[in-house]
């Protein structure tokens, strides 16, 4: 099933969200994050995404205690980045730079930028369907980071602006 399912590409996002402190100073939030190419766009009225969390991942319960959550679509000079919170931990310490969009971390220099707040949660076999609505959102052109087949790839834009003809 994984590598029939690795050859659809896709995005790749790092999904955030942050415990706020009773102090409410950002610097002390407790933020967590973690790579995902398991995101989609649900709704455009109401503006929906969904983000798809293993059951046994930290994420899933964080999303479901906070009730917001981040979503940042990396760029293709961001691997380092998708690396780092899949686990592989990066040597940079400067490598991990977070823009605060009201009470939600996202990760500076990428492509976009969504905040959501919890809409629905749905239990789906060993993950949970996380529905989240798009309060604000930002986004920047650039060449956006892939994944395919079980590592991060760059996406070639080609500048065609004509539809492909047989």
């Amino acid at each position: 099933m994984r590598k029939a399912l690795g050859r659809f590409a896709s995005g790749v996002t790092i999904v955030t969200t942050a415990q706020p402190t009773d102090s409410g100073d950002r610097n002390e939030a407790s933020v967590h994050g973690m790579t995902a190419n398991a995101f989609t766009s649900v709704s455009l009225d109401p503006p929906l995404v969904l983000v798809s969390i293993a059951n046994r991942a930290k994420m899933n319960g964080r999303i479901l205690e906070t009730g917001r959550y981040g979503v940042s679509v990396l760029a293709c000079d961001q691997e380092p980045l998708g690396l780092h919170f899949a686990g592989a931990p990066q040597d940079d310490p400067d490598l991990v730079r977070f823009v605060w969009r009201g009470d939600v971390p996202l990760l500076d220099g990428a492509l976009v930028h969504l905040a959501c707040s919890l809409e629905a949660s749905h239990p789906a076999g060993d993950h949970t369907l996380h529905i989240g609505r798009v309060e604000r959102l930002w986004y920047a052109d650039g060449r956006p980071l892939v994944f395919y087949t079980g590592s991060f790839r760059a996406l070639e834009l080609t500048g065609r602006d004509e539809p492909w003809g047989f």
